[in-house]
């Protein structure tokens, strides 16, 4: 398996963060690895989240589990991958938040394939990142 993991703090509200994650088809305000994007149905578990990268073939990726204002976890099955991202938002004692995403590359040739995909696609996380959380500021 590879896995990566990035957080940011901010003091912004957890809804503030979720009304952005839930509102799929606006992820391109936010985040510029993000051409086009639809949504099959309501933000669940179960939904079909077509996304299209610049310049790149569209990435199917399936909603896996939905906590509201806490969580959110896509997944993509690509060659035998299965390429999990979790979103999270956690609640600190000094009342911020901090916004985490991870990534989880397991399957055949996880060990080899993950270190060649893993960093390409989470490479720009920090700014995405900081867009959202710059957006749910305002």
């Amino acid at each position: 398996m590879w896995d990566y993991e990035h957080s940011i703090e901010t003091n912004v509200a957890p809804q503030d963060i979720w009304r952005l994650w839930a509102d799929v088809e606006h992820w391109g305000s936010w985040n510029a690895g993000v051409e086009r994007i639809e949504i099959d149905g309501a933000f669940a578990p179960g939904a079909t989240i077509l996304m299209t990268p610049p310049g790149e073939e569209p990435i199917p990726l399936r909603i896996a589990e939905v906590v509201v204002d806490e969580l959110f976890v896509d997944e993509a099955r690509i060659d035998g991958l299965v390429v999990r991202t979790f979103h999270r938002i956690e609640k600190l004692d000094d009342g911020n938040l901090m916004v985490v995403y991870r990534m989880e590359i397991s399957g055949e040739g996880a060990d080899q394939v993950g270190p060649e995909i893993g960093p390409s696609i989470t490479a720009d996380w920090p700014e995405t990142m900081a867009a959202l959380v710059e957006l749910a500021r305002r």
